[in-house]
């Protein structure tokens, strides 16, 4: 906070003709870093000097984005700018300062405003000097009254420039036309997507006139027509030929790296402009059309014009319907050489997945290469993944369908051993051509390098690292795979990788419901089951990995329970063995909950009693395993949970199967010696018992009462949308306690 008095002198001396440049620079750095400032009394109104009113209006547009004053610059500069500027301003200091009024007010402009800077720069854009400009004299004793003439602009490669001056004309000074030319062109996409689509089009903008011309002139003569279009129609004609010089010129082999930089970045900002001009009016399609094929076709081979790429492909996708053009060409080298080879870049990977992110609906309705493509695209998440986890996000739905979701389930758990595979690529590529030898295929590797290049282990790298979908495929060949890897699991950037993933997964699950069927769910619930076996070994993300699928599979029964019948077989099998309590207590757990809750007639009328009996054996051994006592010494300790979830589905299961009633009775008044047992007491807490006791006790007075317990356990499907019964689905614990007071009521409990 400053003194106001200060505050105003500050403002004073910035705007005192007599005060110097660097003084006035600075206050107007001290009064932007206060913005906003309540004792502004600054108007650029009456300015007339071009540094000035480019200092002043710096300070005005730093309040808070208030529109009045950002509308206030943009008037004054554009009244600057229509008139003729006296000996010594220049026009150069204002452009910045239109660029952000843009940028904050688009609206802040009238059209006519707006057709004045068009015109304006349509000349700068193409008639700017191609001499070079003069050294301004130092001033000191010895420079000469006497200045070289100044010789022309040359191109990158050295050459004299023979055409009109552009940002990628080179010399070692530069006039002020030269300079505007240059800040027109950083400013002409904005300028064209904010004014360039309002106004008059041209006469024939919808018909092909645009095929007359000739697509290899790189510029078209000025002609009197030219001059007498609207200033908008204009401006776009000479911005089109601007970009078609500069990609002429950056065709040229550059002296200095720098330029050869600063070329590829024209080249890009080119084609969207282009792209722009060609939306605004498609007289210009079929001129750009030849052109940027014959473009693509001269950089498509060169990996490092990789990021011109993507603004090409959005400009056929954009236009090659109407010019009739099969594009298919550009999209697949785009989705299958680019992300295989340029992965670890991450401009390219941010920008190429903000196109598809951008396109994915276009995609997924021109072109199958979007969704074939999508092993490709999961380089760039596996690579950069902390950068890009918001963009797949927005991605994933596009790419998931019938035919391609098992396999992305299976790519979304392999995504961390993609990373691993794709470091152990990069390192491989970078060892001298010595050490590439092929590898003995007697010998087993001894490291993950050695075996990126052994013949066995190829065939299984290749599948992981494959550039396309590829359903038929057995994923059960990268097993050994991941065995391997384990080396890598420690690496910083493996463990980002799969960080992500629980994300992704339960978006994957999210989107899946909405349009899968029986056979779909029921793929997808063996397949969750099996790969609980086969994970890339990094146990913080198999334990994040196991908490989404076992929230996910009641999710997948929930939609289809007809599952539990249908998959009865794999479903025993995952459910009678016992290190699943051990190793995956969530999944199992979950699943065993799901027996319970499904495998009932009320929602599949093919649930037989032998196969309700068949559940209940398995079930009913897994907790005599898990329960029984054992010496001191050898007690294992199970999740209570999963012995709570597995007492509840053996009583659900016995409420529809009454004849196992008295088994699980004698079962569950056996639960009080074993939370009693001095073995079970040194490995379970108390609180862990006495909720294990407390939940036995709750379901043997259950059973006394069969018909309840069916009621309670096995509601009718349509009964199961009243107030009462959602009550109980939601908090069963509740109903049970409901009813142990009817059967055991407390002194003083009075029913009714």
């Amino acid at each position: 906070r400053l003194d106001g008095k200060f505050v105003e002198l500050l403002q004073t001396v910035l705007c005192s003709p007599k005060c110097p440049e660097q003084i006035q620079v600075l206050c107007a750095a001290i009064l932007r870093e206060m913005s906003p400032c309540n004792d502004l009394i600054l108007s650029c109104d009456e300015i007339q000097d071009t540094k000035l009113l480019s200092l002043v209006s710096s300070v005005l547009l730093a309040q808070e984005n208030k529109k009045a004053e950002v509308s206030a610059v943009g008037q004054r500069i554009v009244k600057v700018l229509e008139r003729r500027l006296p000996e010594g301003q220049s026009a150069r200091y204002l452009l910045p300062v239109l660029s952000n009024v843009i940028s904050l007010s688009p609206e802040s402009l009238t059209e006519e405003q707006t057709n004045v800077v068009s015109k304006k720069m349509a000349d700068w854009l193409r008639y700017a000097s191609i001499q070079q400009g003069v050294a301004q004299p130092s001033g000191g004793f010895f420079s000469s009254p006497r200045t070289r003439q100044p010789g022309p602009v040359t191109e990158v490669d050295g050459a004299i420039a023979t055409d009109f001056f552009t940002v990628l004309s080179v010399g070692q000074y530069y006039t002020q036309d030269q300079w505007l030319n240059v800040q027109a062109f950083s400013m002409l996409r904005n300028w064209l997507l904010c004014y360039g689509g309002k106004g008059l089009k041209t006469p024939n903008s919808d018909d092909k006139s645009g095929m007359d011309r000739s697509v290899m002139s790189m510029v078209s003569t000025t002609s009197t027509s030219s001059r007498l279009l609207p200033p908008k129609d204009r401006l776009r004609e000479k911005a089109f030929e601007y970009c078609q010089r500069l990609i002429e010129q950056s065709n040229r082999r550059p002296l200095k790296k720098d330029d050869g930089d600063l070329q590829k970045a024209c080249l890009i900002e080119a084609v969207t402009i282009m792209d722009i001009i060609c939306k605004q009016d498609s007289s210009y399609v079929y001129r750009a059309v030849s052109f940027l094929k014959i473009l693509h076709g001269r950089i498509c081979g060169d990996a490092t014009y990789a990021r011109a790429l993507v603004p090409i492909a959005q400009f056929f996708l954009n236009h090659s319907k109407m010019a009739s053009v099969d594009s298919d060409a550009i999209y697949k080298h785009l989705f299958t050489d680019i992300p295989a080879q340029l992965f670890h870049n991450p401009s390219l990977a941010f920008e190429f997945v903000q196109f598809c992110k951008d396109n994915s609906q276009l995609f997924t309705e021109t072109s199958s290469i979007f969704r074939q493509s999508f092993p490709n695209l999961f380089k760039f998440l596996a690579w950069n993944s902390p950068p890009l986890i918001s963009e797949f996000v927005d991605l994933l739905p596009f790419l998931l369908d019938a035919g391609t979701a098992i396999e992305i389930f299976h790519l979304l758990l392999d995504l961390p051993c993609l990373t691993a595979a794709l470091d152990i690529q990069l390192r491989s590529t970078a060892l001298p051509t010595s050490e590439k030898a092929a590898s003995d295929p007697a010998v087993k590797p001894a490291t993950c390098l050695e075996a990126f290049r052994h013949p066995l282990c190829k065939t299984m790298f290749q599948y992981l690292l494959r550039t396309k979908s590829a359903p038929e495929d057995a994923p059960e060949r990268l097993i050994p795979l991941r065995q391997l890897l384990g080396s890598v699991a420690s690496n910083p950037r493996v463990m980002q990788c799969a960080e992500t993933v629980p994300v992704l997964l339960e978006l994957f699950f999210r989107v899946v419901a909405e349009f899968a069927d029986g056979p779909l769910i029921n793929q997808l619930v063996v397949l969750l089951l099996q790969r609980s076996d086969q994970l890339y070994e990094i146990p913080a993300f198999k334990d994040d990995v196991y908490r989404v699928l076992s929230s996910q599979l009641v999710m997948l029964c929930k939609l289809h329970p007809a599952l539990i019948v249908e998959l009865s077989k794999e479903i025993l099998e995952f459910s009678g063995t016992v290190s699943n309590i051990q190793n995956k207590e969530a999944i199992f757990t979950h699943m065993v909950w799901a027996i319970g809750e499904y495998m009932s007639v009320s929602y599949d009328k093919r649930c037989t009693v032998e196969q309700i009996n068949r559940f209940f054996e398995t079930l009913e051994a897994m907790l005599f395993e898990i329960t029984q006592l054992r010496p001191l010494a050898s007690t294992p300790s199970y999740a209570p949970r999963a012995i709570s979830v597995l007492m509840a589905t053996l009583t659900k299961l016995a409420a529809r199967s009454q004849d196992l009633i008295p088994r699980v009775s004698m079962f569950l008044s056996k639960m009080r010696t074993f939370v009693q047992s001095p073995a079970v007491t040194s490995v379970y807490c108390e609180e862990d018992l006495e909720e294990i006791l407390i939940r036995a006790t709750e379901l043997m007075n259950l059973l006394k009462m069969p018909s309840v317990a069916q009621f309670v356990f096995t509601p009718p499907v349509g009964v199961a949308s009243t107030r009462f019964q959602r009550e109980v689905n939601d908090s069963l614990p509740f109903a049970l306690r409901i009813v142990t007071r009817l059967l055991e009521p407390a002194p003083g409990f009075i029913p009714g």
